[in-house]
C-alpha cells in the first residue's frame, strides 16, 4: 500500500508558517538561555545583628581551657614590671555549665584570693570571690553579675568580667566588617552594653579569627566612647578540642599600665 504524501506548503501560506515556526523557536531558545544564565535562588543573607548574635553564642559555647597554672604580672606607668603572682586555673563541670576557678598566690606563694566564674550556655555569668579576711581566714563574697563584675583581679588590669568574656553575653551583637589582624582574616564583632554604669564598658570591639573562631584582640570603650582597654591574645594551641591560651595581655589606655597572664604551656609561636 502506498501512503499518501502531504504536499509541501508553498506560496504566502508557506512563508508565514516558516516565520511563525522560527519565531517560536527563537523565543524558546531565548527562554532556555535566560533560564540557564539565571543564578540559583539563595537564602537571604542574615542581618549583621543576627550574624553577630550567632557568633557571640558560638563564642559563649566554646568549652573552657584545661587546668593549668601560670603567672600574673603587672607593669606600672614607670615601665617596671612588678613581682608576679602565681595563678592556678581549675575547671570544674562541663557543658552546658562549668566553673572556672582562678586561684591567686602572692610572690611568696601565700594564697591571696580565688575568683570563681560560674559560666556556660545555660545561664548568665556569676562571679564569686573568696579572699583572706581580717582574721586571716577565708571570706566568701558574691555573687556579682553584669556591670558589678568590673572588679580587678588581685589589683591587676584584668577585671573579672574580662576573664568571663562578659561582653559576649550582652544582648546587642553586630558584625561590622571583615579585616586582617595579626596576619589573620577576622570578623569584627561589636558588643553593646544595654545599661552601662559609669566607669565600665559600654561597647567592645572583638576581632574573631575566621579559621579557628577564637578571639585575637578586643578594644573596650566607656560610656563616653573613649577607649578604656586593649586586650591581646598571644600564642595558643588546641588541646583535646579546646583552645588553650599561652598568654594574654590587657592594657589600661589612660593609666598606661598593663598586665600579662602567662600559662605554663608549650606552644609554637
Amino acid at each position: 500500500m502506498t501512503l499518501p504524501v502531504s504536499p509541501s506548503p508553498s506560496g504566502a501560506g508557506s512563508g508565514a508558517s516558516r516565520r511563525t515556526f522560527l519565531r517560536h523557536a527563537g523565543l524558546a531558545t531565548l527562554a532556555w538561555t535566560a533560564a540557564a544564565a539565571s543564578p540559583p535562588v539563595l537564602p537571604p543573607k542574615p542581618s549583621p545583628e543576627a550574624e553577630g548574635a550567632a557568633l557571640a553564642q558560638d563564642l559563649r559555647n566554646q568549652p573552657p581551657a584545661l587546668n593549668t597554672s601560670g603567672t600574673l604580672r603587672r607593669r606600672g606607668r614607670d615601665g617596671k614590671w612588678l613581682d608576679p603572682f602565681t595563678v592556678r586555673l581549675e575547671i570544674t563541670g562541663d557543658e552546658p555549665a562549668w566553673q572556672s576557678h582562678y586561684h591567686v598566690f602572692e610572690p611568696d606563694d601565700t594564697w591571696r584570693e580565688t575568683l570563681r566564674i560560674a559560666a556556660g550556655t545555660a545561664q548568665p555569668n556569676e562571679y564569686h570571690l573568696t579572699r583572706v579576711g581580717e582574721n586571716g581566714g577565708p571570706v566568701a563574697v558574691g555573687p556579682w553579675r553584669g556591670n558589678a563584675a568590673s572588679v580587678p583581679l588581685a589589683g591587676s588590669d584584668f577585671w573579672w568580667c574580662d576573664l568571663g568574656l562578659e561582653f559576649f553575653h550582652w544582648p546587642a551583637q553586630r558584625i561590622l566588617k571583615t579585616e586582617m589582624r595579626k596576619g589573620r582574616s577576622c570578623r569584627v564583632l561589636e558588643s553593646t552594653n544595654p545599661d552601662p554604669w559609669p566607669g565600665v564598658y559600654a561597647r567592645v570591639l572583638s576581632w574573631i579569627d575566621l579559621e579557628h573562631g577564637g578571639l585575637l584582640r578586643a578594644e573596650a570603650f566607656g560610656p563616653d566612647q573613649r577607649r578604656m582597654k586593649e586586650f591581646n591574645i598571644g600564642s595558643f594551641k588546641k588541646v583535646d578540642k579546646r583552645w588553650q591560651l599561652k598568654s594574654m595581655e590587657i592594657r589600661q589606655v589612660e593609666a598606661d599600665t598593663r598586665t600579662r597572664l602567662e600559662f605554663d604551656l608549650e606552644v609554637e609561636a
